[in-house]
């Protein structure tokens, strides 16, 4: 794990994301705030809706119209670039930030042997010439664990296993050793045996590497082998975030303890798995105060009207008047309906 003093790689602050629509502006992202640092992993988890995907397009600018950033700020190893010129972005995008998608076959061309992909990925982000960047593409897709990379290099992706594939996009990512890596949902295509090469290949390169990594899932499995911190996403919301061992074992957020409790166990006890009742808000008709509150048996009158923001327990910070001080002012209201 990374010193805590040290300076973080990517730093997020009060990231608003605004979808402009016939029906009004729906904000995806609410004032999002989170650091990564050097060589971490952060995992980011919630239902689906809860606005993970659309902080990693944020994070490297690919928000596009009726989208738009509406506020706050994202530093790249202290270098604001949520503001620059769209051909500044795309320099930084593949040589400083990296991408790994859910779907390999999203990331490489069907026509183009995965030799061409690499080897014009490379060149445009360094000086190598075609010789040397055939070269560093193999040591690459080794790197990786593709078998025989001198021979596979030359084959197209559907001659591939969706495993492989999958190592193929982050050998592409790590093409310019880039100081930042955005995962969104690189395991989910995949079945259970590959998931795991996957996770351990991921959690190799951060530690030989330094490479930071934002790890997107819905799979708190993924997130309880693979990150060092994790952060609960709801109604494009933080609601907790924190070292994943504390998160997983000890949430503290009333929605991260149904996310927790919902989680199968293997030790064969007999009780009953956490449901969350209801389901996450349309961007259209997000509730006042806490989002998560008509979902919540925790609620009580505050949480109607005011909107918590994170505050620190130990280690961790949540989003949840439980915590908050005064501690459940208003305690002992009726709970609206």
């Amino acid at each position: 794990m990374p010193p805590e003093d040290a300076a973080p790689v990517l730093s997020v602050r009060d990231l608003t994301v605004e979808f402009v629509t016939r029906r009004g502006t729906l904000r995806a992202l609410d004032r999002i705030s989170f650091d990564v640092a050097r060589g971490e992993v952060l995992g980011v988890v919630g239902e689906s809706g809860a606005g993970k995907s659309v902080t990693g397009s944020a994070i490297i600018g690919l928000i596009d119209p009726p989208g738009r950033i509406a506020g706050g700020e994202v530093r790249l190893a202290g270098e604001r670039i949520d503001d620059l010129p769209d051909e500044a972005m795309r320099k930084v995008r593949g040589k400083r930030i990296g991408m790994i998608f859910q779907d390999p076959l999203t990331s490489l061309n069907p026509l183009y042997r995965i030799s061409e992909q690499l080897i014009e990925t490379i060149q445009v982000h360094t000086d190598l010439d075609a010789t040397q960047a055939r070269a560093r593409a193999i040591a690459l897709l080794d790197e990786v664990g593709i078998p025989a990379p001198e021979k596979r290099i030359d084959s197209y992706p559907h001659q591939f296993s969706g495993g492989m594939r999958q190592r193929v996009v982050i050998a592409l990512a790590l093409c310019a050793e880039p100081e930042f890596i955005i995962a969104d949902e690189p395991t989910t295509a995949l079945d259970v045996s590959v998931q795991a090469q996957i996770i351990a290949l991921i959690k190799t390169l951060c530690r030989e590497r330094g490479t930071s990594v934002m790890l997107v899932t819905h799979d708190m499995g993924v997130i309880a082998e693979t990150a060092d911190r994790v952060a609960v996403m709801y109604a494009g919301r933080i609601a907790e975030i924190g070292p994943v061992r504390d998160v997983v074992k000890e949430p503290l957020h009333p929605y991260a303890q149904g996310l927790m409790g919902a989680i199968p166990s293997l030790e064969g006890e007999t009780t009953r798995l956490v449901q969350i009742p209801g389901s996450m808000p349309r961007l259209s008709a997000i509730p006042s105060g806490c989002a998560f509150n008509p979902r919540c048996g925790q609620a009580f009158a505050r949480c109607h009207v005011e909107r918590p923001e994170l505050v620190a327990v130990g280690d961790r910070k949540v989003a949840c008047h439980l915590y908050d001080e005064p501690r459940r002012s208003g305690a002992g209201a009726e709970i609206a309906a």
